[in-house]
């Protein structure tokens, strides 16, 4: 199959973006396919072009473009299919705070949040209480996103969050460990638990250095507990209305209650990846995730 692998783009993100796609052209074409790789952030006014002339295009952007829906809008408008969920579902997805009302409206437990999409007025306080938790609404990776324990530390967050052009989300610092689960095809997939061991929370580094979190999949959790993240994974897939696959990111309190966090529906995808890792605990190695991905992506179309 001709397939145009989009990466890059101009978000926070780029370089993540960049170095994951390497991984995917390599297994597709180990498996046969033939690739176009497409930088997004030089390319963009030949995209509708270049989809014209492929059969399948393989998303691997993170943040905006990409997870906001409009790479997938104009693949719609050139007619070429694409893995995972449409234009308008990326973007419930991708903000953060009006997932979390989709969340709450659909009776799934998620954190109380503060949604901030300009800096506040000088006589504002947080209507939550320290220590908090900002992080970017749009962004990902954990990018920008740290605790505050006080005022000072927030504004800290808060300043470095608004100049870099994003808008806020305020969230409650939940104690606990962190376990995600991904979906592929309505089905919910093991729970994989992360464990940072560069620090006290999955932030960047964790996420990216080497050794930064011991990863364990599937996760050593009670079967309860299990079967209720795997349910809470699904819930909100649908909540959502995505399609394809996605990845929910959960806390688990100190009483082993599952809460969500987000839903990622463009989620790291080398063979070492969460997702994949938790695809693989079933038997399904990359190569044939991305098959899957494939499918379901052809599939979409015809429907």
């Amino acid at each position: 199959m001709k397939i145009l692998l989009i990466a890059g783009g101009w978000s926070h993100e780029r370089k993540i973006s960049l170095s994951g796609a390497r991984d995917i052209e390599k297994t597709l074409l180990s498996r046969g396919h033939s690739v176009t790789f497409f930088d997004l952030l030089t390319g963009f006014d030949q995209l509708l072009h270049a989809a014209t002339e492929h059969e399948f295009a393989m998303i691997n952007l993170h943040g905006a473009p990409g997870e906001d829906g409009l790479v997938q809008a104009m693949l719609d408008t050139a007619n070429c299919p694409y893995q995972g969920t449409g234009p308008a579902t990326s973007l419930l997805a991708l903000h953060k705070a009006a997932a979390k009302q989709i969340f709450r409206y659909t009776g799934l437990p998620t954190p109380d949040w503060e949604f901030l999409p300009r800096p506040p007025d000088a006589c504002w306080n947080p209507r939550l209480p320290y220590p908090l938790f900002a992080k970017s609404n749009t962004g990902g990776s954990s990018l920008l996103m740290g605790r505050a324990r006080n005022r000072a530390e927030l504004d800290a967050r808060l300043a470095e969050i608004f100049s870099a052009g994003d808008e806020v989300l305020l969230e409650p610092e939940l104690r606990g460990v962190e376990v995600t689960c991904g979906v592929l095809e309505e089905n919910a997939l093991p729970p994989l638990l992360i464990e940072p061991t560069a620090g006290d929370f999955f932030d960047y580094a964790s996420k990216y250095a080497a050794g930064g979190a011991r990863e364990t999949c599937p996760a050593p959790l009670p079967e309860v507990t299990t079967a209720e993240v795997r349910r809470l994974a699904l819930a909100a897939h649908r909540a959502l209305g995505l399609t394809g696959y996605s990845r929910a990111d959960f806390i688990l309190t100190d009483n082993g209650t599952p809460t969500l966090l987000e839903v990622n529906t463009l989620p790291g995808m080398t063979a070492t990846s969460l997702v994949p890792q938790e695809a693989a605990a079933l038997g399904l190695d990359f190569g044939r995730m991305l098959e899957k991905l494939i499918k379901l992506g052809m599939r979409r179309k015809k429907a």
